[in-house]
C-alpha cells in the first residue's frame, strides 16, 4: 500500500511531506475564518486563538498515532468512478463496500476524517462541552485546510508523476512561510449548511481542478531556476500561483467558519458564556443538584427545583452526545423534584445528565461505575 503502509523510513519521510499548508498556512486559515463568523457567532471568537494554536495538532499526532495518515488526504483520482464522471460514492461505508477497506484507507480518507471531526464538535456542543468542542474545531480546521490544498486530492501529491518530485514542500511550506504576509482577506457572513457531507465533496471536487496548476507553476518556475533555495524559483512559483492560493485560504477559512456555524446550529445553538448555562439560583428559575451518589453502581437520585411553572426536559446523553434515556418530558408547577436513574442496562463511564427549561439549561458530569 502506497501511504499507510509503508516501512518506517519511508512513512517518517512521507510524514514531512503530507503537512499541508505547513504550521504557518494552517495557522492562518483557522485564525481568519473569525472573518465569516457572523453576529450569531460572536461568542466564538474567544476561541480564535486556540483554534490558531492547535492548528497543526492533527500533524503532530502522526509521530503517535498511525490511524492519523490517512485523514489527510484522498487521492481521488485512483477512484475509477472519479475518473469517468468527476465524483464518487460519498459515504464511508459506499467506498468501502465497492473497493475494500484496503484501498479506501491506502488512499486516504481525507472527507470522512473532516465529516467525523464535524459530528464530534456538534455533539460536544449539544452536551455543553466546549473544552472538547474546540479541540475538535481545531482538529475540523485542519482537515478543512487541508482539503483546500489540491496536492492532498490527487494520487500525484508530490509531482512524482509528472517530473515535478518535491513540489508539495516546496509549494505548502516554503512559498507560503515566504509570502504569508501578502495573504490578506475578508470574509462573507458564515451561512448553516444544509447537507454537510455533500458540502464537503463539492470543495473537493471544486479544489481538484487546481493540480494542475499547481504543477503548471512549477514548470515555469523551473524553466528559470532548479536552485529551489533561490529567490529566483520562489518568486516565479508564488507570481505563478497565487491568483489561486489566495483563493484557495480564503474559502479555506470561510469553510470552518460555516462548518463551526453549522455544528453549533444543529446543535441547538447553546449559548457558551458559561453564566448563561449554569446560571446562580438567585438569578435562574430553576436549579439542578449534582446527583447522589456519584459516582454509582446501579441507580442514583436526581433532585430539581422550579421556580415557576416550567417545561422541563431531563436526558441523559453518552460522550457521543447520544440520548440515553429520558427522565423527565413535562410541564411542571413551582416547586421540589426527583427523580432516579437507573443505569444496569449501560455500559459503564460518563454520562451527562441534561436538564433544559427552555430559558436554562443544566448540566452534571455523572460517573457510572458499573454493576457490582
Amino acid at each position: 500500500m502506497k501511504k499507510f503502509f509503508l516501512s518506517t523510513i519511508s512513512l517518517l519521510t512521507l510524514a514531512v511531506i503530507l503537512i499541508s499548508w505547513g504550521a504557518t498556512g494552517h495557522s492562518k486559515i483557522s485564525e481568519a475564518s473569525s472573518l465569516s463568523f457572523n453576529e450569531q457567532m460572536q461568542e466564538f471568537n474567544a476561541w480564535v486563538s486556540f483554534l490558531r494554536d492547535h492548528a497543526s495538532d492533527a500533524d503532530y499526532r502522526k509521530d503517535t498515532d498511525p490511524t492519523e495518515g490517512p485523514k489527510h488526504y484522498i487521492d481521488i483520482d485512483n477512484y475509477p468512478a472519479f475518473v469517468s464522471t468527476g465524483r464518487i460514492p460519498q459515504t464511508l461505508d459506499s467506498v468501502v463496500a465497492i473497493h475494500g477497506a484496503t484501498f479506501v484507507y491506502d488512499n486516504g480518507i481525507l472527507p470522512w476524517a473532516t465529516q467525523a471531526s464535524f459530528d464530534s464538535l456538534r455533539n460536544c456542543l449539544q452536551r455543553l462541552d466546549f473544552e472538547n468542542a474546540q479541540i475538535f474545531a481545531a482538529d475540523l480546521g485542519h482537515y478543512v485546510a487541508d482539503g483546500h490544498m489540491p496536492l492532498h486530492i490527487t494520487r500525484n501529491y508530490n509531482g512524482q508523476y509528472t517530473g515535478n518530485t518535491g513540489i508539495h514542500s516546496r509549494y505548502e511550506s516554503t512559498m507560503i512561510n515566504a509570502f504569508i504576509s501578502q495573504f490578506v482577506y475578508t470574509g462573507e457572513d458564515a451561512e448553516e449548511i444544509t447537507n454537510v457531507n455533500q458540502y464537503i465533496f463539492n470543495y473537493l471536487y471544486a479544489n481538484y481542478m487546481y493540480c494542475d496548476s499547481v504543477i503548471a507553476a512549477d514548470n515555469y518556475a523551473r524553466s528559470l531556476s532548479t536552485n529551489y533555495s533561490s529567490s529566483t524559483y520562489r518568486n516565479a512559483l508564488w507570481n505563478e500561483s497565487k491568483s489561486f492560493t489566495i483563493p484557495l485560504f480564503e474559502r479555506a477559512s470561510h469553510a470552518l467558519a460555516a462548518l463551526i456555524y453549522t455544528a453549533w446550529i444543529q446543535a441547538g445553538s447553546p449559548p457558551l458564556t458559561p453564566a448563561a448555562i449554569s446560571d446562580p439560583l438567585s438569578i435562574s428559575q430553576s436549579s439542578l443538584e449534582q446527583n447522589r451518589p456519584n459516582p454509582f453502581t446501579s441507580s442514583t437520585h436526581i433532585s430539581y427545583k422550579l421556580k415557576q411553572t416550567s417545561s422541563v426536559l431531563m436526558q441523559v446523553r453518552d460522550l457521543n452526545g447520544n440520548t440515553i434515556a429520558t427522565l423527565v418530558n413535562d410541564t411542571l408547577a413551582e416547586g421540589n423534584y426527583t427523580c432516579e436513574w437507573n443505569a444496569s442496562s449501560n455500559p459503564a463511564g460518563v454520562y451527562y445528565l441534561i436538564m433544559n427549561t427552555g430559558k436554562f439549561i443544566h448540566v452534571k458530569k455523572m460517573i457510572y461505575l458499573g454493576g457490582r
